[in-house]
This record gives structure tokens, C-alpha cells and sequence, in this order.
């Protein structure tokens, strides 16, 4: 097994993930989130599509077997296992914007939009093309009544972590999220590593 890469505190890496390999993301010390995005390789324009996974998996609690699809509805990975069983799909990165507009911060983090940016310049995308991330080990739940969401720390514990297969070569964006609320307001590590 090869060593974990290490995503240190509220950065960002950009890296390839080719067809058939695996991708292992952990959460090295626990209730740490880790924004990820991909892009086809060979067309970035094709992108991960949080509104198509959700559509087509049925449900916004997304784990183990369920296929994540691209704006076209092609399956670009599967989770092939998650030792925690709770993620978010529906917020976006946080950003300097964010931490300005929700919080009143005069000069703010460029957060994990900011960090995937820079990470992601150099396989040419650009940030108008950065969607909705599906933010690992993140804790969303939502009002059943009223559709309030919440941010809650992450259920994650240190040593746990999610396997991705790809279903087609893959540009890949990560953070160690720079949120404060995401992380239980410590800014800790993300591991990664590619097999196959």
C-alpha cells in the first residue's frame, strides 16, 4: 500500500486519477471535510454534476454503491467504500465571497473555491467552472419539515475514509476545507492515495 499524500490545513492539490484507478481519501485526525471536484480529462467542460448524482441516486445521502454522474450523465467514480456514511452535496466551496458575505469578514480566507482555483489553473480550468463540490465527511442535515439546512462538525473520526474507482480518466481537485463550522473550528490535514 503507498504512503498517504497530505493535503495540509486549508489548502488545495489538483492532481489525475485515470480510468479503473482508485482514489482513497482519510480523514487523518477526525471532523475534517475535504471539498472534491473532477473533470473528464479529456473534456474538461464535463464535470461532476451534484444535481444529476442526486437525481438519478434518489437520495442526497450519498455512501457505499452509488455511481457519481457528470453534467452529461456519464459515471465518472464510484464509491466503492466509506467507513462514515455521511456527506454533503449541496453547498458549494467556501470562499472568500462566503466568509465576507455570512460572517462579516473583512479579510477573509480565500477558502477551498479560492484553493481549487489556484490548484486547478494549471490543467486550464478556469473558476467560472468550479460547481458544487461533493465536500467528503461534511454533516448537512436538512429539516424535513422546513428544508433549513445545518452545518454540523463531521461525524468522522480519525482513520476514516472513502475509496472512489474511476469510470474515466479524471482531473481531480481536493481541499483540507478552510471552513471553521465544517471542521469543528480546527483546521487539520487530509490524506490521499492512488492505487491501481
Amino acid at each position: 500500500m503507498s504512503e498517504l499524500n497530505i493535503i495540509p490545513p486549508q489548502s488545495g492539490v489538483a492532481f489525475i486519477l485515470k480510468k479503473n484507478q482508485q482514489l482513497t481519501v482519510v480523514d487523518i485526525d477526525g471532523e475534517q471535510v475535504s471539498d472534491f471536484i473532477c473533470y473528464n480529462q479529456n473534456d474538461p467542460l464535463e464535470y461532476l454534476s451534484g444535481g444529476r448524482t442526486i437525481d438519478y441516486a434518489e437520495t442526497i445521502y450519498l455512501t457505499k454503491g452509488h455511481n457519481f454522474y457528470s453534467n452529461r450523465s456519464n459515471v465518472m467514480f464510484t464509491m466503492v467504500e466509506d467507513t462514515v456514511g455521511k456527506h454533503d452535496f449541496l453547498l458549494t466551496p467556501c470562499s472568500a465571497e462566503m466568509f465576507r458575505i455570512i460572517y462579516g469578514h473583512t479579510e477573509p480566507h480565500k477558502g477551498c473555491f479560492g484553493n481549487l482555483r489556484d490548484a486547478l489553473q494549471e490543467y486550464g480550468i478556469r473558476p467560472d467552472n468550479i460547481p458544487t463540490c461533493f465536500n467528503i465527511f461534511m454533516n448537512v442535515p436538512v429539516d424535513g419539515a422546513t428544508g433549513k439546512v445545518s452545518v454540523l462538525p463531521p461525524i468522522s473520526k480519525a482513520g476514516d475514509y472513502v475509496v472512489f474507482k474511476a469510470s474515466m480518466d479524471l482531473i481531480v481537485g481536493m481541499t483540507s476545507c478552510s471552513a471553521g463550522l465544517s471542521n469543528n473550528f480546527s483546521y487539520k490535514p487530509i490524506g490521499y492515495r492512488i492505487e491501481g
